[in-house]
């Protein structure tokens, strides 16, 4: 860190009786108050230097001993005005980064100028600045650090020019550059024994200004991430890598109970402090690039959590939320697990947030191109001037059509384990559950295993559920996409509705046999299950036989089962309208159902393709034997 030493005289001053006097021959003839402090001086060297001094003692009366000025606005307190006092007297006095601010506006109250003097301190003050604090990095920093205590620092233009210049310098390389000694040291930990550069010293090069930067309290920051971006030359990964170091050292890391454990006696400690990270967090997030990728999801998923806890405008949140619903795919579990502070629900974790960041991945896949159709002359021109163009857009699109459908994928099994999460709280609602579970394309779900799994936690965090929820929860469920482990679980898992069970067990059995291997013998109790409702699993499901005696009432849809015309919707009405049943399923005139439960709850979604191919299977065993 550069110095400066002006003065060649030796401190004489000294304090006595609270009072600050400097030894001289001469008597004093001057008292200065500052800010409650007396200093006992002489109206010459000061005088001769100082253009206020000279008002003031021309507008004050004299006394027969002492001339009394107040100065009680003195900007840099005792310390300044003593610095420019001693540079009056000749006193030696050393100048740096550290006291430069203070000194400066100091010398501004005191209207140190060339007109008073030539060589002033002002003067001096200015040449030091600028050929020595800007030139240096760290000088420069600590600079401005400092300029946040003193207003005048502001109309000086120092606060300015010192955000100017950290912006211009952030793409020189480090080497060039007057770094910290700590980041110095890291940089050079991180160098290879044959003293080529690692690649992990080679991404901390590019981004050697993050750490540096991120000591200046918020608002400076703010102006200087600013200067930097306004500059378009530093790349947006760079920015957000800038912002996270900034958040990891000023925001703390906050559990929920932070806030709500609360005494009496520190709850006004507590809000100030809490309107502090607010406003630090919201700064955090109005910085943030708008290019995807350029801050990590995990990164933005922890904003998230911290503007929950904090309870950031619903602006900031939403902005969030749409930024990590972009680049979902990316996100961990225990990330999207964000607490909730809502006085209105009991709710562990906030799920409408994260139900909020699957409509923004949602929606980023389904905006319609709003180019008007091109004639016919006009592409026939494009053609001719460059064919090669065409198929450029044309693999452009193949491969964000394949990077679509690669982050569903990552999506539907991020979602299903985070339902495994959320599943345990005895608060959550079925609606919500549901909600998130449907909010995945079904096509982007290859297997049920894990939605199986967040089904079964939440029957077992909710067992005072009634037949008709467990229906509606199990509704989402796709038997045909569960494992063979996943329908052994299933088949004995008492707190699935009866009808799962049996889609279950027939899937697995219509499975096995198309394999050609040995249906495994039913446990004992499931057995006991469906013989009290008269289910039979080991044949096929009643609309396929002809001989099948079903109610009249079930007639065409038996018939329309059997019709090449046949459409899937059918069966799901008809599997819908069963839900809506009463618990005991009757009739309403008190008969039982038993075998409408069987003609449709039993089918799988394409039973007529299962069934002819095992048909086909049975056959061809026949005629070899």
């Amino acid at each position: 860190m550069k110095f400066m030493k002006l003065g060649s005289r030796p401190d004489t001053f000294y304090t006595s009786e609270a009072v600050r006097s400097v030894s001289s021959e001469v008597s004093s003839d001057l008292i200065i108050q500052v800010k409650g402090s007396r200093y006992l001086l002489h109206k010459f060297p000061l005088l001769s230097k100082c253009l206020r001094l000279q008002k003031l003692c021309a507008e004050s009366p004299e006394s027969s001993l002492h001339q009394i000025v107040q100065l009680p606005d003195f900007p840099g307190g005792l310390e300044a005005f003593e610095l420019c006092a001693k540079f009056c007297y000749g006193i030696t006095i050393t100048l740096s980064a550290h006291n430069i601010v203070s000194a400066r506006c100091a010398a501004e109250y005191l209207q140190m100028t060339e007109d008073v003097e030539k060589g002033n301190l002002i003067y001096k003050l200015e040449v030091f600045f600028s050929s020595c604090i800007l030139h240096g990095w760290r000088d420069t920093i600590v600079t401005l650090q400092s300029t946040k205590a003193f207003p005048w620092s502001e109309e000086l233009g120092i606060t300015s020019k010192c955000i100017e210049v950290i912006a211009s310098k952030v793409l020189i390389h480090p080497s060039k550059v007057n770094l910290s000694h700590s980041h110095s040291r890291r940089l050079k930990d991180d160098t290879s024994c044959n003293g080529v550069d690692s690649q992990r010293h080679k991404q901390a090069t590019r981004g050697w200004w993050a750490e540096d930067v991120a000591e200046l309290n918020i608002d400076l920051y703010w102006r200087t991430m600013i200067a930097i971006k306004s500059h378009g030359k530093v790349p947006s990964n760079l920015i957000g890598d800038a912002l996270k170091v900034y958040a990891s050292k000023w925001l703390p890391s906050i559990s929920r109970n932070d806030f709500v454990d609360v005494s009496d006696s520190d709850s006004d400690k507590a809000n100030e402090l809490s309107a502090k990270h607010r406003l630090l967090l919201e700064s955090l997030i109005s910085l943030l690039p708008a290019e995807k990728g350029s801050a990590s999801c995990s990164f933005l998923l922890k904003l998230l959590k911290a503007a929950n806890i904090l309870s950031a405008s619903p602006a900031s949140k939403m902005e969030l939320a749409r930024r990590v619903g972009v680049q979902l795919e990316e996100a961990m579990v225990i990330d999207l697990l964000i607490p909730s502070l809502s006085y209105t629900t009991q709710m562990v974790y906030d799920v409408d947030i994260v139900m909020t960041i699957i409509e923004h991945f949602m929606l980023q896949w389904q905006s319609p191109s709003t180019s008007p159709p091109r004639s016919r002359i006009g592409f026939e021109r494009r053609r001719s001037r460059s064919a090669e163009n065409i198929d450029f857009e044309l693999q452009e699109s193949r491969r964000s059509s394949s990077a679509s459908h690669s982050s569903k994928l990552k999506v539907a099994k991020l979602v299903d384990r985070y339902l495994q999460e959320v599943a345990r709280d005895v608060n959550l609602p079925l609606s919500k559950f549901t909600s998130i579970a449907e909010s995945v394309p079904e096509f982007a779900r290859l297997d049920h295993d894990d939605l199986y799994k967040a089904i079964d936690i939440y029957l077992k965090a909710h067992p005072n559920m009634g037949k008709s929820e467990r229906k509606r929860l199990c509704r989402i469920l796709d038997c045909k996409k569960l494992s063979v482990e996943a329908c052994m679980h299933a088949a004995q898992n008492e707190l699935l509705p009866l009808r799962v069970v049996v889609q279950v067990l027939f899937f697995e059995q219509a499975r096995a046999t198309m394999a050609g291997s040995k249906v495994a013998e039913l446990p004992s109790n499931i057995k006991a299950l469906l013989a009290a409702h008269n289910i039979d699993p080991s044949k096929p499901p009643a609309p396929l036989s002809t001989t099948t005696s079903v109610q009249a009432d079930d007639q065409q849809s038996i018939s329309g089962l059997k019709s090449p015309k046949s459409k899937l919707s059918t069966l799901q009405m008809k599997l819908a309208e069963d839900d809506y049943l009463n618990e005991n399923d009757m009739h309403p005139d008190g008969m039982s159902r038993p075998s409408k439960f069987k003609a449709f709850c039993s089918l799988p979604t394409r039973p007529k393709r299962i069934f002819s191919k095992l048909w086909f299977t049975n056959r061809s065993i026949m005629e070899k034997n």
